[in-house]
């Protein structure tokens, strides 16, 4: 024959076993008060035919087993069958498990949920000044850095390189390349123009021509020589090698200084060309767009690529996995001023806390009824026998109180009843 053990009421941790306990304290407490009362109900009943006050005794004795087994009965209706009898509205919970689940959910959506109720939370705090408090901490800056690095550390090994890189190519194909340029490169180039910047590129590549000439006169030699015929003197070559790099010099420095240079003024010219032609002229549109697929699907292009995000990757989760790198003391650093200028910009900690507050006002609003539904889900989906252990684990013990107070209201009642009837009724009666 099997060994029955005492119910435990689902309790897994101490904290569960410990409410289990006082729940048997108090279970205790209220089935002593109960036999306590049956036994002065017994002595008084036996002797109150000789000591005619033991009727009061009596009287409270026997009022205080009504009301504590009447408390009894209705505490334990709520969890189960009263000692196993099948009795009409009883074991309560068990059977309107979904019902009390639906009521949650909808007590939580209509009371906690609530668009004023939210409103009002979120109003009270803010958000950015705790942050901001929490981050100032060194420790703390450093406990967010290391969390950030982890999950970053997470998601670079645990993506597949091959699905990054085309999840990068398939991006950049849609938003970059498929696109046609000419356009976008016409306007981009007329703007430009139109705001001078062109000026200051002629400045530097001129600059940086003249600087080339000086510094490189045999290389201009050789190129310019290379073009005279055979039959010239070498000293001819010389003296029209001399000549065209003192020209070139001088015309390299000519264009720095003068902005009305004709070629300034010729550059300028051929650049307003070309931005209308990007936009206008299909031929020269299509040749732009020839040119960009056969460098974006160049096989060294895409090889490249992926050498690239390689080693990014691996480079990042080196330091990401270093506390003592420089970009998780960068990290940690940025976290630290962040959470200063949080406690010290108003206007910041404004900003950031209504932006929270409507964030989550919208999901809120959006989503009540699903946050609700998960009560209700949940408490749908526990089995009805282990819904009622869950809940007498924790609303037992207060529940005891009602049969302890059953017991003395009940005593105090029929004493009450009993000293109306004997001092007043009685004699009226009599």
């Amino acid at each position: 024959m099997p060994i029955r053990t005492r119910r435990t009421l689902g309790a897994v941790t101490p904290a569960d076993f410990e409410r289990l306990a006082q729940l048997r304290r108090m279970q205790a407490i209220a089935l002593g008060l109960l036999i306590a009362m049956g036994v002065v109900f017994v002595i008084s009943f036996a002797l109150q035919q000789r000591l005619p006050w033991l009727g009061y005794v009596r009287a409270a004795s026997e009022g205080g087993m009504v009301g504590a087994l009447a408390d009894w009965f209705a505490v334990t209706a709520l969890f189960r069958h009263p000692l196993g009898l099948r009795i009409p509205h009883t074991n309560l919970i068990s059977n309107k498990k979904d019902e009390i689940g639906e009521g949650l959910g909808s007590f939580i959506e209509e009371n906690f949920l609530a668009d004023e109720v939210v409103h009002a939370k979120l109003s009270e705090i803010s958000g950015a000044r705790m942050a901001g408090e929490w981050l100032r901490d060194p420790g703390n800056a450093e406990r967010a850095g290391a969390i950030l690095s982890e999950a970053g550390t997470a998601a670079l090994t645990v993506l597949d390189d091959r699905d990054v890189q085309d999840l990068i190519e398939g991006l950049v194909r849609k938003h970059v390349i498929d696109p046609k340029w000419g356009p976008t490169v016409g306007r981009g180039l007329e703007t430009v123009l139109d705001a001078g910047h062109h000026e200051s590129l002629i400045d530097i590549a001129a600059d940086h021509l003249e600087h080339w000439l000086v510094a490189h006169p045999e290389a201009f030699d050789r190129v310019v020589s290379s073009r005279l015929p055979s039959w010239v003197p070498s000293i001819v070559d010389r003296f029209v090698d001399n000549r065209l790099h003192a020209e070139a010099v001088r015309f390299a420095q000519n264009v720095a200084k003068d902005r009305a240079h004709p070629f300034r003024a010729a550059a300028n010219s051929f650049l307003r060309d070309l931005s209308r032609d990007l936009g206008q002229k299909p031929e020269l549109q299509d040749q732009l767009e020839s040119l960009k697929h056969e460098i974006f699907d160049s096989p060294r292009i895409r090889a490249l690529a992926a050498s690239t995000w390689t080693s990014a990757r691996t480079a990042l989760v080196e330091m990401l996995a270093d506390p003592s790198s420089e970009l998780r003391t960068r990290l940690v650093s940025a976290m630290q001023d962040f959470g200063r200028r949080l406690l010290e910009d108003a206007t910041l900690q404004y900003k950031i806390d209504v932006w929270v507050m409507n964030a989550v006002e919208h999901v809120v609003r959006r989503s009540r009824h699903e946050i609700a539904s998960v009560v209700t889900e949940t408490v749908q989906r526990w089995d009805a026998s282990e819904a009622a252990e869950k809940i007498e684990l924790q609303v037992g013990k207060d529940l005891q109180f009602i049969r302890i107070n059953g017991t003395v209201v009940g005593s105090l009642a029929g004493l009450a009843i009993y000293t109306i009837a004997t001092l007043v009724i009685a004699p009226l009666v009599g």
